[in-house]
């Protein structure tokens, strides 16, 4: 690994790709992610701090294409939001969710303690419009 950069030259361990994913988001990488899941996305990251990520438009047409949340089929998935440059994940479980080493029971409790304003939970973690 170069600069925060994937070495595709080279085998990297999932320890190593966990460090990057740490260093790039400010959290661990989501429980059970595949290293290959970590290196798409840290090279996703890289490639949007160079060149820019995706544009309005972009970003509207791929928010219009998900479905809601189905919350029993979703448990043990990552939901992950960038707010403000800080990378948040969330754990979906059966009784409620998992943030920051705390269990909570709404996602607008979440959003709230984030942003320190009330929002929807569900909205700010681009689950509906």
């Amino acid at each position: 690994m170069q600069n925060n950069v994937v070495n595709k030259s080279q085998s990297v361990s999932l320890t190593q790709l966990s460090l990057q994913w740490h260093t790039m988001f400010k959290c661990p990488p989501p429980i059970g992610a595949h290293s290959s899941f970590l290196v798409r996305a840290i090279e996703w990251q890289t490639q949007a701090k160079q060149l820019g990520g995706l544009t309005a438009s972009e970003r509207k047409v791929l928010l219009g294409n998900m479905q809601p949340l189905d919350h029993t089929s979703t448990i043990g998935s990552t939901l992950v939001r960038v707010w403000q440059g800080e990378t948040h994940q969330v754990t979906v479980l059966a009784d409620g969710y998992l943030y920051a080493e705390q269990r909570w029971k709404s996602l607008s409790a979440i959003a709230r303690a984030i942003t320190g304003t009330p929002w929807s939970g569900p909205v700010f973690f681009g689950l509906k419009k």
